[in-house]
């Protein structure tokens, strides 16, 4: 697969040997930025779906208030909440569920340790524009301190910080796909200054330029492929340290950062286009310079 024979010894070329090393490079960073696109633009897609019709409100604790005013006021809460138009759903977040929660931050603690406040999950109806301002206020004049959490604002803000960190990773791959293009260029014409007197034989004995640049192409090919496979195989045992490593950070801290199945089959195109990038390159680089040299 990486080795055919050829009328012109490009073989034994000493920068051809470095081609598939700085591919594998290439190929390297390239798989860590496509795993990042793809990662990052699942994780935008979640939380989209997943958090912007939602509400989080928070009742204060009432230290002097007794257990059952608490729950009075909580329920007033609740019912108020539910009663409120464009509310489809309100469930009251249990304390253990707090606790676990605060976790990450606080450690093992009990309830009777801080005072915690009460949270109401609010869930949206799709498509019903939701004015959480006015709900705040509603709520304040009854329960004073309340504080109710639109889900959506902040979201807007850490989607569009995603959607700017994919711009930067798309453009790392294009950067490196211009480096990669560069490099082959680089070495096809070394070659072909290295080769000329058997390319002018060639010529002489009837050989096209199409012909030439063909086995420049196989070669490149070849060699593309080769780098990019090892460049992926470097690549995928990193990924899966980076993914357990985010694993034993999350700990209910960040949300679930691990590709997809059809992100994993995406990276297996690019030893392909690696050797794809480089036969097509070097074909081009050869019919320029052929019309140049003869």
């Amino acid at each position: 697969m990486f080795s055919r024979r050829t009328d012109l010894p490009l073989d034994k070329d000493a920068l051809s040997g470095f081609l598939p090393w700085l591919i594998a490079f290439m190929v390297f960073l390239a798989a860590l930025a496509q795993a990042g696109l793809i990662g990052l633009d699942e994780l935008a897609r979640r939380w989209d779906s997943g958090m912007a019709a939602q509400l989080t409100v928070q009742i204060p604790s009432d230290s002097e208030a007794s257990g059952a005013t608490d729950t009075r006021r909580l329920q007033k809460a609740l019912n108020m909440i539910s009663e409120t138009p464009g509310v489809m759903h309100a469930e009251v977040v249990s304390e253990n569920q707090v606790l676990k929660l605060l976790s990450p931050w606080l450690g093992v603690v009990q309830a009777t340790d801080v005072p915690l406040p009460r949270l109401i999950d609010v869930e949206l109806e799709p498509d019903v524009k939701f004015d959480a301002r006015v709900l705040q206020q509603k709520l304040a004049r009854t329960i004073p301190g309340t504080q109710v959490d639109d889900h959506g604002v902040w979201l807007a803000r850490l989607i569009q910080m995603v959607r700017t960190l994919e711009a930067l990773a798309a453009g790392v791959l294009a950067l490196i796909l211009t480096a990669a293009t560069a490099t082959v260029v680089f070495t096809t014409r070394t070659g072909l200054t290295v080769h000329r007197e058997a390319i002018e034989v060639l010529h002489l004995t009837g050989a096209h330029d199409r012909y030439i640049a063909k086995q420049f192409a196989a070669r490149a090919w070849a060699l593309g492929l080769k780098g990019g496979l090892f460049g992926l195989a470097l690549a995928a045992p990193t990924l899966f340290v980076l993914g357990y490593v985010a694993d034993r950070l999350q700990a209910g801290m960040l949300p679930d950062m691990s590709l997809p199945p059809l992100g994993w089959a995406s990276l297996l195109v690019l030893p392909l286009a690696a050797g794809l990038v480089a036969g097509l390159t070097a074909r081009y680089t050869v019919m320029r310079n052929l019309r140049r040299m003869l």
